[in-house]
């Protein structure tokens, strides 16, 4: 084998070599800026949440033993009321939602009781 074939191979495995280490290295950082991408969305997000975390803290407990117990009833019987009205607004709202599922058209509907 002549000395210059030993050349070429070596000169085409040094290049391939220098072609995998650029895909490589490419491909890399593509996915290290794609992390960085990611890492600052979530950066974002968790400066939102921090901001949020003051509106999610537990306030103090505060025990209902010594209030004036005419101030509770009175507080009990206006949840009590406001449940029930919430509850009618629902109830309104399905059984709306319910007629105007049965004053559909029946006719729009007469082609799927032919027989083909």
């Amino acid at each position: 084998m002549p000395w210059w074939s030993w050349v070429l191979i070596w000169t085409v495995l040094v290049l391939g070599l220098v072609g995998m280490l650029a895909y490589f290295g490419w491909s890399l950082f593509r996915k290290v800026m794609a992390a960085a991408r990611e890492a600052g969305a979530l950066l974002e997000k968790t400066a939102i949440l921090s901001e949020r975390s003051d509106d999610m803290r537990y306030t103090e407990f505060h025990s209902a033993i010594f209030d004036d117990p005419d101030e509770l009833r009175a507080r009990r019987e206006q949840d009590v009321a406001d449940r029930r009205v919430a509850r009618q607004a629902r109830r309104d709202k399905r059984v709306r939602r319910a007629k105007i599922l049965v004053k559909a058209d029946a006719l729009r509907f007469s082609d799927l009781g032919k027989r083909t």
